[in-house]
């Protein structure tokens, strides 16, 4: 009586039937994502190999994404290597600047993630793709490249917890609140090498980049990976774009299958803020009164168009960026952009003062394109909000959804956007 994460490793292992909670094992991978940040070294150690080790090219994977565009000469350097491996070894799946945007965004958009597959990426918040109900989780740079090399990887599989999310969301409540509500109950250890199975009325009417919002997050809770089971969003997004077949797979349902069961009500999810310095220190955005520099829309985990919708129905004119914060908004990818663009919203936020950019991971991991200074306050709709993360160690960052940061900006100070 599997779960849906003992299904996928057992059936990429060959064994024919459902891997055991525990179970070591050797799967096949379908594809293998690297960065701008971990591909170099990724290379590096597959060509440590020697020579006649050929590369599974067609599992390849790269994505310029993180100092994009490059911010100095070491990171220019960089995508330069990363660029010439790219070209060296043949790859096809090669995404450059100004034809991608963020990995996470790419992988889903162009086809590669889909139900039932396993999908490895040097980057933690690979675990994105579980919204389309693939197993899909972050590995480091060596991983890469022997997945690279052989197409397989070892795995211990997880056991997996289940969270069940019934009723109705209150307004201006989304995907990032369900998440950053989960992890201030069970804390960022409370999923520790755990797949997450997420369920219930509330998960099931939700769109498909909240639900990408969710399992980008998975790993904030320690989690191997997060998994939503694939429906008729899922499938009709996938309609035209994805790569190759694919196969849904589900878990039976039994309630001993899992570790432990979580059960919440919707209706008692407000608007969501993580506070400083982890992102289990959770508080309902009502109930903060904190002044802000900066306000963040982007990243890989709500750098959607439907995030970019959001925040444009608050930025309307007369609305305003207040004077004392500055805004940057950052698309997920360049099809995010141009429909952006297409749609109105981007001249929506520069009438509103706020600053527009091409997709880039630059400020979220204090690269680069927008970070703090000592003393700074940024509320953000990006993943992390550990000490130093978008800047100086004496900056804070604030976790919320975009409805929250396009309120936020408005008003200078972090706001649940009911007010408004």
């Amino acid at each position: 009586m599997p779960t849906i994460a003992e299904k996928i490793l057992g059936e990429k292992a060959g064994k024919g039937k459902a891997a055991r909670a525990g179970e070591i094992v050797e799967c096949d991978v379908d594809y293998v994502m690297v960065n701008d940040v971990t591909g170099v070294p990724a290379f590096e150690v597959f060509e440590a190999f020697g020579p006649e080790q050929s590369i599974k090219r067609e599992k390849v994977v790269v994505v310029q994404d993180h100092y994009v565009p490059n911010k100095d000469v070491a990171s220019a350097e960089q995508a330069k290597a990363l660029r010439t491996y790219a070209r060296r070894y043949k790859i096809a799946h090669y995404y450059e600047i100004g034809r991608g945007g963020i990995c996470h965004q790419v992988m889903i958009e162009d086809g590669f993630a889909a139900p039932g597959r396993l999908i490895i990426g040097a980057d933690s918040h690979t675990c994105s793709y579980g919204a389309l109900g693939a197993f899909s989780t972050g590995v480091g740079s060596t991983e890469a490249a022997a997945a690279m090399a052989t197409g397989t990887l070892w795995f211990k599989v997880p056991e997996t917890q289940k969270f069940v999310v019934d009723g109705a969301l209150q307004p201006f409540v989304m995907g990032k609140d369900i998440i950053l509500h989960i992890i201030g109950d069970i804390g960022v250890s409370g999923s520790l090498y755990r797949a997450q199975e997420f369920y219930g009325t509330a998960i099931e009417q939700l769109s498909l980049s909240d639900r990408i919002t969710i399992a980008n997050m998975a790993i904030e809770a320690g989690a191997k990976t997060g998994i939503i089971p694939p429906d008729e969003k899922v499938f009709t997004f996938l309609k035209g774009r994805v790569r190759g077949e694919y196969s849904p797979v589900y878990a039976d349902g039994h309630r001993e299958d899992y570790e432990k069961i979580y059960e919440y009500d919707a209706a008692e999810i407000p608007p969501t803020v993580a506070r400083p310095f982890v992102p289990e220190n959770t508080a309902p955005a009502r109930d903060l009164d904190v002044t802000i520099d900066q306000a963040y829309l982007g990243s890989c985990t709500n750098g959607r168009i439907e995030d970019l919708r959001v925040a444009a129905a608050l930025l309307q004119a007369p609305r305003r960026v207040h004077d004392d914060v500055r805004m940057i908004i950052v698309p997920a990818s360049d099809r995010v952009f141009q429909q952006a663009i297409a749609e109105g919203l981007i001249q929506t936020f520069l009438a509103a003062g706020a600053f527009v950019c091409g997709p880039t991971c630059g400020a979220c991991l204090g690269g680069h394109m927008g970070v703090l200074a000592k003393g700074e306050r940024c509320v953000s709709t990006t993943n992390r909000n550990f000490i130093g993360r978008m800047g100086h160690k004496d900056s804070e960052v604030y976790l919320a959804n975009p409805a929250v940061v396009a309120a936020s900006a408005i008003t200078g100070r972090i706001t649940d956007p009911n007010e408004l």
